[in-house]
């Protein structure tokens, strides 16, 4: 009785959930179990006769026939991994035990399919490396990028975007919008990115006659900033509640991500700005102006420092209240930039006085006429909630190299000039 025959009769084989194969010298498969076809997803009468290299994946079979060529020179193999094509497309992990048998110079292998095993170890990793990758972020755009490319890996991720709401007034951006049809206008991921922020918990839509959609929002301890999306295409791998399962994962890291790049850049930001009139802060001009001042001097050019104080303004304070206070010096920020070129500086220095840094002048007193617009523009009035007011600044000029050619020079110059002319009432 040959081998086939031998393991045909028992058929207490075929009550194994591992498969059992038989392949000889050629690499045929020449028996059998009927665990092969709940793994590879062939019947038993498909695969007899044929190679077994032809269901190895191509990346996978070089390695293979090298452990057969091993196993036929008389080394049995345990737990050898490799992965083989199934029937209806899909990828099968299975770990071998196998030996040769010199009597009846055949392979003789069980096979036990361990493609969940392997799935959840993948699963497992990815989901370290999106945690990796958000928590090391530097740049958002790779992040999202990386994002894409990892749960790419598990579940229809063609279409992939990142929607943003935290802006004041609420709108949409995409950050990260990718499609397989560029042309196709936004509105579909609009509307569904609504949907899911608005109804902050993630969503699922399945329809047969439509592509998928899941959509889960980034939350953080601010509230709902946005949603992370993915769209398959018609006809492809519907999303499943374990892929939302995932998508949550990921919004979860993506949301920490964008809020710590949100914290750094505004803690960047306050670093050189003054966060209530959002102009330059003491130490970013003192910055700037020794980078003029150094340009000023490699160019043998002009340079002037203004000092602008506004007079009575503790008295505004004190009637009005501190928010009051507060408006108004916003008004006086965006007037003082409007007087100057985008090229210079404007700075608060410290409570109601700023400073101006004008570069590159071609004469000094470039520096009085700007001085003047200044004064004719900060003593427009002003109406801030119901009041009207008339603000006059008191404006000290300091001009390099005429008044010094270091920065606490100039600014003690312009800083005595400022109140030099607030003594005498007038502004220049």
């Amino acid at each position: 009785m040959d081998i086939k025959s031998y393991l045909s009769q028992s058929s207490f084989i075929d009550l194994l959930l591992d498969a059992v194969c038989v392949v000889d010298r050629q690499g045929r498969f020449i028996y059998i179990s009927a665990a092969c076809e709940r793994i590879f997803g062939y019947a038993q009468d498909e695969l007899i006769g044929t190679h077994m290299i032809d269901l190895v994946l191509p990346a996978d079979r070089e390695r293979t026939l090298q452990a057969a060529k091993e196993i036929m020179g008389g080394e049995p193999k345990l737990n050898f991994e490799n992965r083989y094509a199934r029937k209806d497309g899909q990828v099968a992990h299975i770990l071998w035990s196998a030996r040769w048998s010199e009597n009846w110079q055949m392979r003789i292998a069980v096979a036990r399919d361990i493609t969940e095993r392997k799935h959840a170890e993948s699963r497992q990793q990815a989901l370290f490396d999106i945690s990796e990758a958000a928590h090391n972020a530097e740049d958002l755009m790779q992040l999202f990028k990386r994002v894409h490319q990892l749960i790419g890996q598990w579940l229809p991720a063609l279409n992939f975007s990142i929607a943003l709401c935290d802006t004041p007034q609420g709108e949409l951006s995409f950050p990260y919008h990718v499609d397989d049809h560029p042309q196709r206008e936004k509105s579909e991921v609009s509307h569904f990115s609504e949907l899911v922020i608005r109804g902050g918990q993630p969503l699922l839509h399945n329809a047969h006659d439509t592509a998928s959609w899941l959509g889960v929002p980034l939350a953080t301890h601010k509230g709902i900033i946005g949603a992370v999306l993915v769209k398959s295409s018609l006809g492809s791998e519907r999303f499943t509640e374990q892929h939302k399962e995932l998508l949550q994962y990921v919004s979860t890291q993506v949301a920490a991500a964008i809020e710590r790049k949100q914290l750094h850049t505004r803690l960047q930001y306050l670093a050189q700005y003054d966060a209530l009139t959002h102009l330059l802060n003491r130490e970013s001009l003192y910055e700037r102006l020794h980078g003029a001042l150094a340009k000023a001097k490699r160019d043998k050019g002009f340079l002037a420092v203004l000092y602008v104080d506004l007079d009575h303004f503790k008295q505004i304070n004190d009637r009005y209240g501190h928010g009051f206070g507060d408006t108004l010096l916003q008004h006086i920020a965006r007037r003082l930039q409007h007087c100057v070129r985008e090229s210079d500086t404007v700075a608060r220095m410290s409570g109601d006085e700023f400073v101006l840094v004008l570069d590159n002048l071609k004469l000094p007193e470039h520096a009085l006429i700007v001085a003047e617009k200044v004064r004719l523009n900060l003593s427009l009035p002003l109406l801030i909630e119901g009041h009207t007011l008339n603000v006059l600044p008191s404006i000290g000029v300091a001009i390099y190299p005429e008044h010094g050619d270091q920065v606490p020079q100039l600014l003690h110059h312009a800083d005595t000039a400022m109140y030099s002319v607030k003594r005498q009432g007038r502004t220049v």
